[in-house]
């Protein structure tokens, strides 16, 4: 796949965005999808994505993320970059998740108490790594 020129957009129901081929920090505020409305920060060092003000998505190095899906016990997407990332979602504080990469199991991971769930992504520049995280 590829990065997302736009930096946000919505594709068969879902929201793609980022773009990891940037050398500055690139932002667009205000893009709405069902009823929320989304900001998008990203370049080569960070993707950050926050939903109504609030955090919902953050990956160092910059990523690609494609088919993000997210309801209030299952996110799924599909990331790229080019190199190994450190993702942070924000999900139901003090719960526990499953966390499954290219379908193996991650095992379960606690939340934070704000929320915050972290995960280490192995990337294969050109490939798309799938991410499930379910609430337990």
């Amino acid at each position: 796949m590829a990065v997302v020129k736009e930096l946000i957009k919505e594709e068969n129901g879902a929201l793609s965005f980022g773009n990891y081929e940037l050398e500055a920090k690139t932002k667009l505020d205000g893009f709405e999808f069902k009823g929320d409305k989304y900001k998008i920060k990203t370049f080569k060092e960070i993707t950050k994505l926050e939903r109504n003000g609030s955090f919902v998505y953050e990956s160092v190095p910059g990523t690609v993320v494609h088919d993000f899906k997210a309801n209030d016990s299952v996110v799924e997407f599909k990331v790229e970059g080019t190199e190994d990332s450190q993702i942070t979602l924000e999900l139901e504080a003090g719960q526990e998740y499953i966390t499954v990469i290219d379908g193996n199991s991650a095992g379960a991971v606690k939340t934070n108490l704000g929320g915050k769930l972290n995960l280490s992504v192995e990337i294969n520049p050109g490939q798309l790594s799938e991410i499930r995280i379910e609430k337990k």
